[in-house]
């Protein structure tokens, strides 16, 4: 097999085995090949309609020729710097491409997907207006973050270079008959894209949606789809079960989820960190649903072998060269002889991404099997926006955003919520030490992503996972909510959420059309209305919830909750 990988179950063997030969005898493989929704519900509803991504990289082949061309003809043109405007789906998979396959000489492709208005200011201040391109990319639409940056930066465009000339730095790609294509017309977009409607966004990756943000950044895109075609082959019925990583991979995931192994733990050489970004929206919102699901942890490294506890399930992807992921791959051994399970993945090099890809997007359909969930809907999406769209309403219709006052409040932190303890910092400790074995911490930071808070983020998850052994994710806000918000609503219930938000310093106007200076509400409004609505949404679950205000001094109130650890 071109496809190298181990695994080592430990003690979980046979009972894994056990359901892959079950799956076998059933033929799984062959039933999902001929788009048998029976596999997962007696209903093809949002099913049938969402397998086109298992045929899609040799359907793409006949138009490398075309996305090639375009690529380069937006290379003549100057565009030296690319935005892509995107969320979730349409967005993971270019930065992975962007980050990984990137050639010299070719465009340095940007993802937006933040209504921070730090976030939005910031990246317009890095661009020069004669050579930047701008990709509006969502799949139905109609997504608000992504037309609201549109708007945003087309009414810029305009201000720069004219209304002639500004829809000539701008792209869309979405789905026939979505509103983007009339919106995307009228501003004379340069081009407009349409994609196969069969793919769900977060399988999306080999459809337009990754492959012309890839041809933008120089990726041989040839080579990447025929890495997937390859593995199509490898992955198929035809194979011995035992020799099918993609089986076994997701026979796993959904087995050792059941018998209580549910956080799913990626690890990744360093040059393919953007995979595991990848990966955990794929597993996060086809997975946990139902009151059930597979808690994806990426990017949580280094560690000490104590801290991980007995509810996880190790995976890994390498390059075949050795490199600095050493220090990683001895951890994973330990971890290993301590007797938790691990499937490990070894890449020839960066363009094996392509068959990853596809065998990731099987082994997850392939997990909602044993977990009886439907891997393609995402029931639980839809509150969190519900309830934001009623906090614009209600600003539009008193010109202010709701308020309620802090349970605690200490020089400038506020915190709301579950609290005990006199201090903030009390607060953050008992909490976290609330959690019981099992549970993980979810930390949702509505803050401007700049690389000092980042750090300080990242050493607060380690520090809490550290503390309490519990399995930590972090997500920057709105972009989680399009990654893991639907299983933080729609799994069992054992997250524990840190909401961060803070003051803004400056705001940002969205304008209320293309091109056109009137606004009603701020990317800062928008921001806040979000978080309060997945902070309401969570708490309509009876999730556990404590929120932090960090005022001003983000920094400074970010060294106080780790103080407090």
């Amino acid at each position: 097999m071109t496809i190298q990988f181990s695994s080592h179950l430990g003690e979980y063997t046979a009972r894994v085995q056990y359901q892959v030969q079950r799956l076998e005898a059933a033929q799984v493989l062959r039933r999902i090949r001929q788009r048998d929704h029976t596999v997962w519900k007696p209903e093809p509803t949002e099913i049938v309609n969402r397998l086109g991504w298992l045929d899609i990289a040799g359907r793409m082949l006949p138009e490398v020729p075309r996305l090639e061309a375009l690529a380069e003809g937006a290379r003549a043109a100057g565009y030296t710097q690319v935005v892509l405007l995107g969320m979730g789906g349409s967005s993971l998979a270019p930065e992975m491409f962007a980050r990984t396959l990137r050639r010299g000489g070719y465009a340095d492709l940007k993802v937006l997907d933040s209504t921070d208005p730090g976030a939005v200011l910031g990246r317009q201040e890095r661009l020069e207006p004669e050579h930047t391109l701008f990709v509006v990319s969502t799949k139905s639409g109609g997504t608000v973050e992504t037309l609201s940056l549109g708007k945003y930066y087309y009414t810029w465009m305009v201000e720069q270079l004219g209304a002639k000339r500004a829809g000539q730095h701008f792209w869309a790609i979405t789905d026939p008959g979505s509103g983007l294509v009339d919106w995307a017309q009228g501003l004379g977009f340069q081009q407009i894209l349409l994609a196969d409607p069969s793919i769900g966004g977060r399988y999306s990756a080999l459809s337009l949606f990754g492959l012309v943000p890839a041809a933008l950044v120089g990726a041989d895109i040839e080579r990447l789809l025929r890495s997937a075609v390859a593995a199509a082959e490898e992955l198929g019925p035809g194979r011995l079960a035992a020799d099918n990583p993609a089986l076994l991979l997701g026979t796993a995931m959904g087995t050792l989820a059941l018998a209580g192994r549910n956080k799913l733990s990626v690890f990744t050489a360093p040059a393919l960190a953007s995979f595991g970004d990848w990966v955990e929206q794929l597993v996060a919102e086809s997975l946990g649903k139902e009151g059930l699901g597979v808690v994806p942890v990426v990017g949580e490294l280094p560690a000490r072998p104590a801290v991980f506890g007995a509810d996880r399930f190790f995976t890994a992807l390498w390059l075949a060269r050795s490199g600095p992921e050493e220090a990683d791959r001895e951890l994973l051994a330990t971890l290993k002889r301590k007797g938790h399970p691990a499937v490990e993945f070894v890449l020839r090099d960066r363009y094996d991404l392509g068959a990853q890809i596809l065998l990731w997007e099987l082994a997850t359909a392939v997990a909602a099997i044993p977990l009886q969930v439907q891997p393609f809907d995402q029931p639980n999406v839809e509150a969190a926006k519900v309830l934001a769209r009623q906090v614009v309403a209600d600003y539009r219709r008193i010109g202010r955003l709701p308020t309620q006052p802090p349970l605690l409040s200490s020089h400038g932190l506020d915190v709301y919520g579950e609290v005990q303890g006199r201090t903030p910092e009390q607060a953050l400790a008992t909490f976290v030490r609330s959690a019981p074995s099992g549970a993980y911490v979810a930390i949702q930071a509505y803050l401007t992503p700049q690389v000092s808070t980042q750090r300080a983020l990242h050493k607060l998850r380690l520090r809490i996972r550290d503390r309490t052994r519990l399995a930590t994710t972090l997500g920057l806000g709105p972009r989680f909510l399009h990654s893991t918000g639907q299983m933080h609503k729609g799994d069992a219930g054992q997250g524990w959420f840190i909401q961060l938000t803070a003051d803004d310093p400056q705001d940002a106007p969205i304008p209320d059309d293309a091109g056109k200076s009137a606004s009603f509400m701020s990317f800062g409004v928008l921001k806040s209305a979000q978080a309060a609505g997945d902070w309401q949404a969570l708490r309509d679950c009876g999730r556990h919830t404590i929120r932090f205000h960090l005022g001003k001094d983000v920094p400074g109130n970010l060294k106080r909750l780790l103080g407090a650890l």
